[in-house]
């Protein structure tokens, strides 16, 4: 596995990673990730993946992350 870049943006890490003819796409925050893939074949250059930390996408797992962190408090208070 191969670390194209990593980032860190409104404190959300950022990590892009090369592995069997894919890219993966790891967001974390806190206790919480997010991974996509993306075939290889799909970009014809790398800097083509920032699009991924920008714009809608960005704000949408933003969003999810919030989401996130809300059950995962509701439920770590019920323990």
């Amino acid at each position: 596995m191969r670390v194209v870049k990593e980032m860190s943006r409104e404190d959300v890490r950022i990590s892009i990673f090369s592995w069997n003819n894919k890219y993966i796409i790891k967001y974390e925050l806190g206790p919480m990730e997010q991974t996509f893939k993306l075939d290889e074949y799909d970009v014809l250059e790398e800097k083509e993946l920032d699009v991924f930390f920008e714009g809608q996408f960005f704000d949408q797992v933003k969003g999810r992350f919030n989401e996130m962190g809300k059950s995962f408090r509701a439920q770590v208070e019920n323990l």
